[in-house]
């Protein structure tokens, strides 16, 4: 693995200890995911981090969704996380891979029971007729899963993103900011460079 690479994570892991550590930060795992269409658009909205390593950076979502769809047509998709608070901003740019199965049932069983119930009751991204029919789904759910564990749904599964390139971002006064990056190569090496603000 490259130093490059590594250091890239690491630092994105001192990143996001520091803000968590400041409860100006209403969620720190908070980031912005695009995507885009098979045909071009693109398309981005807010989910939240749930796993970050050298493997990558993993987020969970229905399959069925606007976002599945589009990263099942073009599995690339880029990330941000900003931390206004801190002055500080991660991009992160890479291919997408979806998790194994055991990942995404340890991940679904950890999850608040109601939220396990909405992951088969929501047809995500879908029209619906009125919140009575969604809320009447939910509550034939809650019936048919009393008194035992509700199951991940086939639908619904962990997505990693591998990043290519990274980008950090640190506020100054006068918009002078610090912005240095790290990327893969052509020759598939980590690269390491300050760029201007």
């Amino acid at each position: 693995m490259s130093d490059y690479y590594q250091a890239a994570i690491e630092r994105f892991g001192d990143w996001l200890e520091t803000a968590r550590a400041d409860e100006r930060i209403i969620d720190p795992t908070a980031m912005t995911l695009a995507t885009v269409s098979a045909d071009g658009q693109p398309s981005a909205r807010m989910v939240l981090l749930k796993q970050v390593d050298t493997s990558g950076f993993v987020f969970y979502t229905n399959t069925r969704s606007r976002k599945g769809t589009q990263l099942a047509d073009n599995p690339k998709a880029a990330l941000v996380f900003y931390w206004e608070a801190l002055m500080r901003q991660v991009k992160v740019e890479g291919d997408v891979q979806v998790v194994s199965d055991a990942e995404a049932d340890a991940y679904f069983a950890s999850r608040p029971r109601l939220s396990q119930i909405g992951a088969w009751a929501s047809h995500q991204s879908e029209p619906l007729e009125s919140r009575a029919v969604f809320d009447a789904r939910v509550d034939s759910l809650e019936a048919e899963y009393a008194g035992r564990e509700v199951p991940r749904p086939p639908h619904w599964t962990g997505f990693r993103v591998r990043p290519h390139w990274m980008e950090f971002w640190q506020g100054r006064d006068g918009r002078l900011h610090d912005r240095e990056r790290y990327f893969r190569d052509a020759a598939g090496t980590w690269q390491w460079v300050l760029v201007n603000p």
